[in-house]
């Protein structure tokens, strides 16, 4: 016969009614059986039953396979083991009402919880020992009011993690972080109170009977109708100790460069990234800004450093800068007139050379152990504030972000602005395009009228040297310069004046090269024997890239010198017809230059390529002198003397046998000297310094080598190790 199948809604009745009863029946039951209720073990199939006695259920029984996690048994029997017979699945919420008399309860992690403002605990519920409740969240302060009273003021009000918009908590919290403040400037943790005195101070003022937030804000509402001001905090509460020496003029809200502010933040926390000093620089300003000037810090922290550079010294200066606070004090008197914006370590070396009496290098000082806190660290924000990067090394930041920078300042010197544009030197005026005739190296320009593309001839008239316009609250100064552009040129706007001016440079040259096509054409064609030549420097760059070298070469040469660089139409057309009278003999000598330099490179490849004493030396030496592009980029005089550099370093190897150790220690000296010339650019390119002013120490080492290894082929002027050492400290000294 057909077991007649149920409607779904129906079945679900069925099954709801067979659980319900189900549930009576067992809870029932369970009342009885207390004693034999059972909580299966993880790691096996036993139960641990009530006061540690462990059971089995009956092989027999319909759940021996299913195991369920609860059970109650009508009987234990004890036979091989202690068996359970008459099995049925149970749910531990029903013990706890069913033996709620018996159960006991546990609390433990009571904490403040500020979302409902109130203490709260974990709660374990046990009975005969079995978890009937593991873990459960309940209010603490119905358990114990005294201790979450306690609680709430030390963790929410003392601990300040109160959650309310009431006005003493702003005014505390507002006052609270000055003083933090305060402790982050000064880099001592002696001035804000501790949680005992503010817990002191709650304790004293709220009733004993309130326990939770909802309590706190009914109390503290009515209290407040008669002392509006009963919880608000004083600094002489809060303070140890006043903080005279803690003052804006010794540690400033803003770092104020070239005119524009730029906020400053304190950290007090050795070790972390922002310990120190942090300022905070758009990226439009990233390549502008007088990174000099961060080596000041803030005057509060100058002291430190100074105090550290001091104890730097070699003993045999130190010992002359005792006791070492009254010497650094009178540095400080010293550097009250230096100047801000060059960098500390020549005018603090100068000073101490005062102090003692005897001159004092840059290098005695040791400045990689200064602990990070006494470097300016610089955090560079885009318009929305957003951090880009940050980093106390600026030379590293630019590398990263001087591009974008570029950009930026661009985008920024573009937009409409309310202000009017001034000259760079200030005063104020109406703004006038860009082609408006003006001789002045500087120019009343709208600087997003300054910029134009597809220039191929000076038809946009005068190109003033710099911009300054208002953007926001500051006075930006901008650099136009014409530069090569997707084969012709464009006006661009730049924030350093040094690569404005190395652009426009480049700029004036293609300009040139566009007007002078018919010459420029000429020049690859002029070079008789060109193909030969190429072959002898085939281990330097190919054909196309060396004809390309040594045209740019001619034209950079040719079309601009040593002349400087127009900025008007009239200036232009003047250069131009300068650049066509010239061009022929500049050509001529670039040819020559170059047939001479390939000739003496071939030879001195040839003696190099077999394993002789100093190889490795001389090799480094000829990569340094010819390489990919070396025509353009070797300064024009230093040109003509390369053969002649050469032809030295070949003299050098055929003298090298008759006194070795002269050579070594000739060797060890220029070595030395161009070392300290590396690392004197690296150390001015990170100080934010243009190394452009130690480019020609480069050349006189040339001359000294030549001086050394072939007096017979003579130098321009007198070389030696000892002219280098003092061109070279008063090369430093500036």
């Amino acid at each position: 016969m057909a077991v007649p199948v149920l409607p779904k809604k129906a079945e679900k009745e069925r099954q709801a009614a067979e659980a319900a009863r189900y549930e009576a029946i067992h809870k029932a039951l369970c009342a009885g059986l207390l004693g034999s209720i059972g909580f299966k073990q993880p790691e096996d199939d036993e139960y641990l039953g009530a006061r540690g006695i462990r059971f089995s259920i009956f092989p027999g029984s319909g759940l021996k396979k299913s195991r369920p996690k609860w059970v109650v048994a009508a009987e234990l029997v004890e036979t091989t083991k202690l068996y359970a017979r008459s099995v049925a699945a149970i749910q531990p919420e029903w013990l706890e009402k069913l033996a709620g008399h018996l159960v006991n309860r546990d609390y433990f992690e009571p904490h403040w919880d500020e979302g409902p403002a109130q203490v709260v605990a974990s709660e374990r519920v046990t009975l005969y020992g079995l978890p009937v409740v593991a873990r459960r969240r309940v209010h603490y302060g119905a358990v114990d009011p005294v201790k979450a009273r306690e609680i709430m003021l030390r963790e929410g009000l003392a601990g300040r993690r109160f959650n309310t918009r009431a006005a003493f908590w702003q005014h505390n919290e507002k006052l609270i972080s000055e003083i933090e403040e305060l402790e982050h400037k000064a880099r001592r943790q002696d001035v804000l109170v501790d949680e005992d005195v503010l817990f002191d101070f709650y304790d004293a003022k709220v009733p004993q009977e309130v326990f939770n937030g909802h309590g706190f804000d009914t109390w503290r509402k009515e209290a407040e109708k008669a002392a509006p001001q009963l919880l608000f905090l004083n600094r002489d509460d809060l303070m140890r100790h006043a903080g005279e020496s803690i003052t804006e003029q010794q540690f400033p809200p803003e770092l104020t460069l070239d005119g524009i502010d730029l906020p400053l933040a304190y950290r007090f926390e050795p070790g972390h990234a922002l310990d120190g000093v942090t300022v905070q620089l758009p990226l439009h300003l990233l390549n502008k800004v007088n990174g000099a000037a961060f080596d000041w810090l803030v005057p509060g922290l100058i002291r430190e450093k100074i105090t550290l550079l001091v104890k730097s010294l070699p003993k045999s200066i130190r010992r002359l800068c005792v006791p070492v606070p009254d010497f650094v004090t009178r540095m400080l008197l010293e550097l009250d007139r230096a100047d801000r914006k060059a960098p500390l370590l020549p005018q603090l070396a100068h000073a101490v050379g005062r102090g003692i009496g005897n001159p004092v290098s840059v290098d005695e000082f040791d400045a990689t152990d200064l602990p990070a806190h006494l470097r300016m660290n610089i955090r560079v924000v885009d318009d929305a504030g957003q951090e880009l990067a940050s980093g106390r090394d600026l030379v590293e930041l630019r590398a990263k972000l001087g591009e974008a920078a570029q950009m930026t300042f661009r985008e920024v010197a573009a937009q409409p602005t309310a202000g009017k544009a001034g000259p760079a030197g200030g005063g104020k005026g109406k703004a006038a395009p860009a082609a408006a005739a003006s001789p002045a190296p500087s120019a009343r320009a709208a600087a997003p009228a300054i910029e134009k593309d597809n220039i191929t001839g000076w038809d946009f008239g005068d190109l003033p040297a710099k911009l300054t316009f208002d953007r926001g609250n500051a006075k930006l100064t901008g650099y136009p310069a014409l530069v090569p552009h997707e084969g012709a040129c464009a006006i661009r706007l730049f924030d350093v004046e040094s690569l404005a001016q190395a652009e426009h440079r480049r700029g004036v040259v293609r300009l040139m090269q566009l007007e002078l096509k018919e010459q420029v054409k000429q020049l690859p064609k002029c070079f008789s024997g060109f193909t030969q030549t190429a072959l002898l420097l085939r281990h330097v760059a190919d054909s196309d890239s060396l004809m390309d070298d040594l045209v740019a070469c001619i034209c950079d040469r040719a079309f601009v010198g040593d002349d400087a660089l127009p900025r008007s139409k009239k200036d232009f057309d003047n250069q131009k017809q300068r650049a066509k009278t010239r061009l022929p003999a500049v050509r001529d000598a670039a040819w020559r230059v170059l047939q001479e330099v390939a000739a003496e490179q071939q030879q001195l490849q040839a003696v190099l390529a077999k394993p002789v004493r100093l190889q490795s030396e001389l090799k480094q030496q000829l990569g340094r002198l010819v390489y990919k592009g070396f025509l353009a980029a070797t300064p024009w005089e230093q040109l003509p003397q390369l053969p002649r550099y050469l032809k030295a370093m070949k003299l050098r190897l055929e003298k090298y046998n008759a006194n070795q150790a002269r050579d070594a220690q000739r060797g060890d000296e220029i070595a030395a000297l161009w070392a300290r010339w590396e690392a004197e650019q690296d150390k001015w390119r990170k100080q934010g310094r243009d190394p452009a002013p130690l480019a020609p120490f480069r050349w006189m080492l040339e001359e000294l080598r030549v001086g050394l290894f072939a007096q017979e082929l003579r130098t321009p002027y007198p070389v030696s190790v000892k002219r280098l050492e003092k061109i070279w400290a008063e090369l430093v000294r500036q």
